[in-house]
């Protein structure tokens, strides 16, 4: 194996959308570092199945609601 070709791989801590915190080791950021979860599988809807809303942040789906509300629209 090449030496100094693969990422180096260290613990992080993960902070889920509840508060709950885990140790996990990964490629991400640095040794120590923190990662806050602004989805996880408690909050997303596709685990808990739909019962979670949908954050419009930047008026994201507002702007593809509007560009696509004819899509599927009664023809009179």
């Amino acid at each position: 194996m090449k030496a100094n070709t693969h990422p180096e791989y260290h613990t992080i801590k993960v902070v889920m959308t509840d508060g709950t915190e885990f140790l996990t080791r990964t490629t991400w950021g640095k040794e120590g570092d923190v990662l806050n979860l602004d989805i996880d599988p408690k909050s997303h809807p596709a685990w808990t199945g739909g019962t979670g809303t949908m954050l419009d942040r930047g008026g994201r789906v507002s702007r593809f609601q509007k560009k696509f509300a004819a899509i599927g629209a009664a023809k009179t």
